[in-house]
């Protein structure tokens, strides 16, 4: 390349060296080799054309004449072409040539063959993503264990609502698997590489809800010595999960409220809000229906959270998955405890599948655990004065639940026809029965009783 422009105006000389800097002048014999093309093909127009893959060249263009513009040393990776046909991956590292003026006349470039090192990344990315996909088939949607149909229409809803950014509330007694729920829902959703924040809203003091869920400034109160991020901040571009969201106080439901609809926090000591993007998946034990009425939870809030309601079956239900979650345990705590078992005591399973589980997944793993622990020989075995009660038969207990319900019912209905539809007021049913009116109207709605037809039964 002829770099002599002295003498010509600026203009022109920076038009001629831009187009030196994209033009080929020379390539050694190692490229001539490996491409197969002559001295006098090197120098044409169309050089980078013919031997650049058709995928990699307008990213290359874009990439290498911003880079040229800096007048620094750069490097790109694309495929070039061998003479056999084959694409393969290449390093070009380009270096500027200055003369004595600091211009750059001239740039050289330098090619690596990382075929193999490319080839060799992409592999393991797509056994990574085999082994990922494996995971999540084994896994049994994050050890949650059993095949009852109770279950599966819980994990057919998992499928269809985790993609989406919906609020989810999950419902259902103590220790039936929530936060389980919870996890397999972000887990399947875009947000699954972000963090999963969990938070039990229960077991934080009052005094200091506000702090973990959104965080204070330095001096907001005593013992803040520093800024500290919160709950929500934490789990940006995530999944936030608010187990026990029943127990939060009146004021926090004020400010988790304002997040669900702003999509912002504020710290404590600040009033700047800060914009996060959070998946919200709550979970309660309460009737968040009868909380309202009662006055304890805020219905707006109630309205935000229960987009997607999960209503988790209790243990009683799942009798089928029993022994499932048996071995699944027995598992779990035998290799911890670097114990194996051969056998299952006969008697074990038929007294967990009687027994009716108050305490759910939860109380049946301890159970378990402790058999593990204190069993001496490799066969389980369960004391039966472990059980908080005495067996009940499932379709017994069922049984239970479907006249308790129907009694209920029955004193309501009663009530309302003494009072002659009344809810509330002195001669009111809620009076009548000891209840608040909001309690009383919520339960009206959840058995579904007719109010209005006990206005007609009216004393003449």
């Amino acid at each position: 390349m002829n770099a002599n422009f002295a003498g010509l105006p600026t203009r022109y000389r920076r038009r001629l060296l831009s187009r030196t800097r994209t033009a080929c002048r020379y390539a050694n014999q190692a490229t001539l080799d490996f491409t197969g093309l002559t001295a006098d093909d090197v120098i044409a127009p169309n050089f980078r054309e013919r031997i650049f893959h058709p995928e990699d060249l307008e990213k290359f263009r874009n990439e290498r004449k911003v880079a040229l513009a800096r007048g620094l040393p750069f490097e790109l990776e694309h495929r070039a072409l061998r003479k056999d046909g084959q694409y393969r991956w290449f390093l070009i590292q380009y270096n500027p040539f200055r003369n004595e003026r600091g211009e750059v006349t001239r740039w050289y470039a330098t090619g690596t063959d990382i075929d193999d090192r490319v080839r060799t990344e992409e592999k393991t990315r797509n056994e990574n993503l085999a082994l990922r996909e494996q995971i999540d088939r084994d896994s049994m949607f994050e050890d949650i264990v059993g095949s009852s149909e109770s279950l599966r229409k819980v994990l057919r809803q998992v499928t269809k609502i985790a993609p989406s950014d919906s609020t989810v509330l999950i419902l259902g007694e103590t220790g039936t698997g929530k936060e389980l729920i919870a996890r397999a829902v972000h887990k399947r959703s875009g947000r699954a590489e972000r963090a999963f924040i969990g938070v039990n809203c229960a077991a934080i003091p009052t005094s200091l809800i506000a702090s973990e869920l959104f965080g204070h400034e330095k001096g907001a109160f005593t013992g803040a010595t520093q800024r500290r991020i919160g709950r929500f901040e934490s789990a940006n571009g995530g999944t936030i999960f608010l187990d026990e969201v029943g127990d939060l106080p009146a004021e926090i439901q004020i400010a988790l409220l304002r997040v669900l609809q702003e999509r912002e926090v504020e710290r404590v000591g600040s009033s700047r809000p800060i914009p996060v993007d959070v998946r919200v998946v709550a979970a309660t034990h309460h009737d968040l229906n009868a909380l309202v009425a009662e006055g304890k939870f805020r219905q707006d809030l109630l309205y935000r959270l229960n987009v997607v309601p999960i209503q988790m079956p209790p243990l009683r239900e799942r009798v089928a998955d029993i022994p499932l979650l048996v071995e699944y345990f027995i598992d779990r705590f035998g290799k911890r405890a670097g114990k194996k078992f051969r056998t299952i005591d006969k008697k074990l399973l038929k007294v967990v599948q009687a027994y009716s589980w108050p305490g759910n997944i939860r109380e049946l793993q301890n159970i378990i655990e402790r058999a593990v622990i204190l069993s001496d020989n490799d066969t389980l075995a369960v004391d039966e004065t472990w059980l908080k009660g005495k067996p009940v038969n499932p379709a017994r207990a069922r049984a239970l639940d479907i006249a308790l319900v129907r009694q209920e019912k029955e004193m309501i209905e009663a009530a309302l026809a003494e009072s002659q539809g009344r809810v509330s007021g002195p001669e009111g049913a809620a009076t009548k029965l000891g209840l608040p009116a909001r309690t009383l109207d919520s339960k009206i709605k959840r058995l579904k009783i007719k109010k209005n037809r006990f206005k007609t039964s009216r004393t003449h």
